[in-house]
């Protein structure tokens, strides 16, 4: 995977979190902490600790932790873009009080800010405190701006707010050419040929590819809308509790794309 991030310049890592309303009682916390979450974690993806030097010697290991101002600025932008369609708000996430690249990030997403999008709110904070606000008050965030690790961290976390992480979708994207778009979750390989997993993550990642890789808005809003109203009407996997399957889950869900595209159709006909 991280061949192929950086084979491909996906430097952009989006994950969004949001918490469907019949999945409320699925989730780990209270009702009144998680209801109406809706974020997205842009995880910078082709720097840091994950792509540094590694040595290994007798009795010591080391990852060198690389970040370049270009690096930081690409990711910062994105993220700034995204907020301007979403909320507006911006959480840049660091170790600023500890790390030098975590003060240049700092810095640097400062910096992008005032010059190009001073119509968005930024706040900056520490990893370590975002860890435990984004349990306790999940709300508060918008869009998340994060390192490598700290992203990977951050965003797996989060993913579980709804009640499993096999719901969560992510994009990785670059300046130009093919995306690379999959689930958050790994492969299971414990639950292989056994008919269990949660296929949502992977429908809803196919949902990005429709809205980020071939801008088809329409399509990818169809198969988000078809995964709530399947949840809607009480389906569920074993990882939330219930007994469907992934292949019939992944069936009800398809089933339903195809009722609204032949609904929409049907109202083209006769509207024409």
């Amino acid at each position: 995977m991280l061949e192929l991030r950086k084979a491909f310049g996906l430097f952009a890592n989006i994950r969004p979190v949001r918490i469907y309303d019949a999945l409320i009682p699925a989730s780990p916390l209270h009702a009144d902490i998680v209801a109406g979450v809706d974020l997205v974690v842009f995880r910078e993806l082709t720097g840091g600790a994950y792509f540094g030097e590694k040595r290994r010697g007798e009795d010591f290991a080391s990852d060198q932790c690389i970040y370049t101002v270009i690096e930081i600025e690409r990711i910062a932008r994105a993220a700034f873009q995204a907020a301007r369609a979403r909320e507006g708000k911006v959480t840049s996430v660091d170790k600023a009080n500890v790390l030098e690249t975590s003060r240049l990030w700092r810095e640097v997403v400062t910096r992008v800010h005032a010059e190009e999008y001073p119509d968005v709110r930024l706040e900056h904070a520490l990893i370590d405190s975002t860890a435990m606000q984004i349990i306790r008050k999940p709300r508060h965030y918008d869009v998340i701006l994060t390192e490598n690790m700290f992203g990977d961290i951050l965003s797996d976390e989060a993913s579980v707010l709804g009640g499993s992480i096999g719901l969560a979708p992510s994009a990785s994207l670059g300046a130009e050419g093919p995306g690379l778009f999959e689930p958050v979750h790994g492969s299971a390989p414990d639950i292989a040929g056994r008919d269990l997993c949660n296929p949502i993550g992977a429908i809803l990642s196919a949902a990005l590819l429709l809205r980020y890789g071939l801008k088809l808005l329409d399509e990818a809003n169809a198969v988000e809308a078809a995964v709530e109203h399947v949840l809607d009407r009480g389906a569920r996997t074993a990882d939330l509790g219930g007994d469907i399957g992934c292949q019939a889950m992944a069936e009800l869900i398809a089933d339903d794309v195809l009722r609204s595209v032949s609904f929409s159709h049907h109202v083209q006909m006769h509207w024409g």
